[in-house]
Formats: C-alpha cells, sequence, structure tokens
C-alpha cells in the first residue's frame, strides 16, 4: 500500500470547510466522482452490516426542489453533485442474512461457520430494537461514512458542505424514499467552490490542541 506524506493530509483538511457558495459552472470529472463513489463504498460500519443507501443527485430538477426544504440554502443546485445519506430502519435479520451472504461470496466459507458471528449481531440488534435505540444506533454510522466522502473529497480537491438543515421528511418524498426502509439522515453537495466565496479564506476556528487532545 503507498502511503500520502503527513503534510498532503493536513493540507488537505486545512483546505476544506463547508463550502456556502459552489461555482455552478464546474462539475466534478466523471473519474473523479468514480473514486468517490468507492470511498463512500468503502465507508465502515458497526459489524460492517452497511445500513445505508448514499442517493446521488444530479438532476438539476430534482435538486432544484431541494433548495427550499434545505432553508433556502442554494448549495443543492449550485453543487455539481449532491449526495444524500439514508439509513436503513428497523435492521433485523434480513439484512443479516444478505451480509452473510455477501461474505461467503467474497470469502468463501459457509453459513454454518459464521453462525457464532450471526448470533451475535442478531443478538445486538435485538437489543438496540428493544431499548429503543436501533434506528439511533444505525444513525449514527451515516456519520462515519460522510466524514470519510469528505475527507476523500478534499484529498482529491472536491468541496464538500454536510447539510442537517434539511426537511427529512420531504427530502424523502422528493426523492422516493417515502414509505420505503430508508430515510433521509444528512446531505452533502459536493463540487468546486466559488470564487468569491468569502468563507473559503476565512482561518479555522477550533479550539488549541491542548484542550482537545489528552493524552492517558
Amino acid at each position: 500500500m503507498s502511503t500520502i506524506p503527513s503534510t498532503t493530509l493536513l493540507s488537505a483538511l486545512n483546505w476544506r470547510y463547508a463550502t456556502k457558495k459552489f461555482d455552478a459552472t464546474k462539475i466534478i470529472p466523471a473519474d473523479t466522482w468514480a473514486t468517490l463513489e468507492q470511498a463512500l463504498i468503502l465507508s465502515p460500519s458497526s459489524f460492517g452490516l452497511q445500513p445505508w443507501k448514499f442517493l446521488v443527485l444530479t438532476d438539476p430538477h430534482v435538486k432544484a426542489q431541494l433548495v427550499a426544504l434545505s432553508w433556502g440554502q442554494t448549495q443543492p443546485t449550485d453543487a455539481s453533485h449532491m449526495v444524500v445519506f439514508a439509513v436503513k430502519k428497523n435492521l433485523g435479520a434480513d439484512h443479516v442474512e444478505k451480509f452473510l451472504d455477501r461474505t461467503i461470496e467474497l470469502r468463501g466459507g459457509s453459513k454454518d461457520a459464521l453462525t457464532p458471528y450471526k448470533n451475535m449481531m442478531l443478538g445486538s440488534l435485538a437489543g438496540a430494537a428493544k431499548a429503543g435505540t436501533l434506528d439511533a444506533w444505525q444513525a449514527h454510522q451515516i456519520y462515519i461514512a460522510l466524514g470519510q466522502f469528505m475527507t476523500a473529497a478534499a484529498l482529491l480537491g472536491v468541496d464538500t458542505c454536510p447539510m442537517e438543515g434539511i426537511d427529512r421528511a420531504k427530502y424523502d418524498e422528493v426523492l422516493g424514499l417515502a414509505g420505503t426502509e430508508y430515510t433521509t439522515i444528512v446531505a452533502c453537495p459536493a463540487g468546486y467552490r466559488a470564487a468569491d466565496d468569502k468563507y473559503a479564506a476565512a482561518p479555522k476556528v477550533r479550539f488549541k490542541a491542548e484542550e482537545l487532545i489528552v493524552r492517558i
């Protein structure tokens, strides 16, 4: 595996910011976007269950409908691409079986050999469902994928803006998720910053390292 210099990573993370104004004339190249989709697919999740779907929006008509559902923020229309992160609700045995089938397809082996792992997963999901925290637990996984997507984008010179200020239920209606097993959690436009976005050059406001990092 090849590595990148530490300075390259830190430079990308310092360059990244929540882009308020995208250049609507700039489109992410197909090969770059394909790489970002793979970054989404490779995102880690609890037990590896991948309780999500990533809706990639490029249709101007669809994106335009989302502006009013995003408190008037124009990033959905101005950005080249828009990713809506949706979680699978009521995750249960059917999804676990699908995951195990895929595991065997890629790694070989048998369902019997995976029975202890299967029972552990089902036990955890059942316990969370009983406690009423299952959907919240799975929704938290979404933010792992979001963070990986934003970091990968920064390394490729692509701007992003995580958006929680959205009407999730209305997003579901526009995107055809209403009444399905999936529901919107967060959105993230991606593209290239406008030359006159004043926030691009603003210093990052972060607490000092000694206030945040605790070495034990």
